[in-house]
């Protein structure tokens, strides 16, 4: 069973290494010469329902990534505005923890391989070619190469390319292996209405802040400075994570430690930070350009099933943006590990695995599918850790904390252990 996964972002990680662990010869493919895509600079994990998720995925025995995560994390069971319980792992350590685990696991890791053509035969793939000729062949394909960018959208619904850790000018802009062979895909929205949303946060070199900035980072994870009126930037509604849209992120610069120093919003007009007491010399690490604009996404989401099967294609799987409006690096690995887990099934003609809406999961995989069939679906966002997918978490009493009653819904669901089969 050839499996091949294009793009190595979570989600791609998380579906080479279900597909490889459920037997099959896998090829992962990524543009760039790193794993992990916007994980290279995010960090946050287990945040509010982030944190049922994980131990879903866990109890199902499809969270050796998430494990690896946990090793790595700076800061553990950290509170900020909205957000209780979180982990922020290291943004240097992580993704080499994650490209070792995969090879050591057998993954064909395939850095600077950008796809730019696909082979398709009676709604079939039947190869990709990158930019450089090379030619995979496969049995089944994953798409996972995203949604953000390329630079003409970030130009034309954005602030233009500001350089940004997807980096298009040096790789190439994303190509989605569902647009080529044909599919036809879906756009998300801003609650106004226009088209794509923004990248959620930035970064700035830690050591360029004041000492006591980065002695509070170092030691509790999280710094909140408010800030005078006539500084406040509030470009909330611009965000794809709309989890951290509350007043709080608009009112105070919210530092969070991940290696760098995580800045929750969009961007911040570098000139009006460097007036707030600490931030005189003040530096953007990610995007370098976070003073006028930050990366712009959801752009090209494939219709597809509940088992994470794209709908047009025959042997086609997608997962993270690609499966929908999901805003998350949990929310990726766990449609990943699924999808991962499918391609395999159906590879060996087996029934596809739908996981049942008595689950976090699977509710939230069925839930954003029927949302985003509707216009006021597609102008909203949906993750685990807040916003309406985490409101309807707890309205469904699928938001918990007890890993014990976590793994009994799971036996009784017959999914303990699943992925681990």
């Amino acid at each position: 069973m050839r499996v091949v996964v294009t793009g190595g972002g979570w989600a791609g990680c998380g579906a080479a290494y279900a597909a490889r662990k459920s037997g099959a010869e896998v090829t992962l493919l990524e543009r760039t010469d790193m794993l992990l895509g916007t994980g290279l600079v995010g960090g946050i994990m287990r945040n509010n329902g982030r944190f049922t998720a994980t131990e879903e995925m866990i109890a199902m025995g499809g969270g050796d990534i998430f494990k690896i995560v946990d090793k790595n994390c700076r800061h553990v069971n950290i509170n900020f505005p909205g957000h209780e319980h979180a982990s922020l792992y290291d943004i240097a350590k992580t993704p080499v923890a994650v490209t070792d685990y995969l090879k050591e696991i057998g993954v064909n890791v395939v850095l600077q391989a950008r796809i730019t053509k696909a082979e398709v035969e009676n709604g079939v793939i039947r190869s990709v070619e990158t930019t450089a000729g090379d030619r995979y062949e496969g049995d089944v394909f994953i798409d996972t190469t995203g949604t953000a960018g390329p630079m003409n959208n970030c130009g034309k619904y954005g602030n233009g390319c500001a350089m940004c850790v997807l980096r298009c000018p040096s790789f190439g802009g994303r190509v989605s292996l569902a647009g080529l062979c044909g599919i036809e895909e879906m756009v998300g929205k801003k609650g106004d209405g226009s088209i794509g949303a923004m990248s959620g946060s930035c970064k700035l070199y830690k050591e360029s802040l004041a000492p006591e900035i980065v002695d509070e980072l170092n030691e509790k994870g999280v710094a909140v400075i408010p800030l005078p009126e006539e500084l406040i930037e509030n470009h909330l509604s611009m965000k794809a994570c709309q989890q951290y849209a509350l007043k709080e992120f608009a009112e105070n610069v919210i530092l969070l430690d991940t290696g760098h120093a995580k800045l929750m919003t969009p961007f911040y007009t570098l000139e009006k930070l460097r007036k707030i007491p600490g931030f005189e010399t003040a530096r953007y690490e990610d995007p370098y350009s976070g003073g006028k604009g930050n990366s712009m996404r959801y752009f090209a989401m494939s219709p597809r099933d509940n088992a994470l099967k794209v709908q047009g294609v025959e042997n086609l799987f997608c997962a993270g943006e690609k499966a929908g409006l999901l805003v998350g690096h949990t929310e990726a690995i766990v449609t990943g590990v699924l999808a991962g887990y499918n391609s395999v099934q159906y590879a060996l003609g087996k029934e596809l695995l739908v996981l049942s809406r008595k689950t976090a999961i699977g509710e939230a995989i069925a839930w954003v599918n029927e949302k985003m069939q509707t216009e006021e679906g597609k102008c909203k966002k949906y993750t685990f850790s807040g916003s309406v997918l985490f409101e309807h978490m707890k309205d469904l009493g699928l938001y918990r904390m007890d890993i014990q009653k976590i793994e009994e819904t799971m036996k009784n669901e017959g999914l303990y252990h699943i992925f681990g089969e």
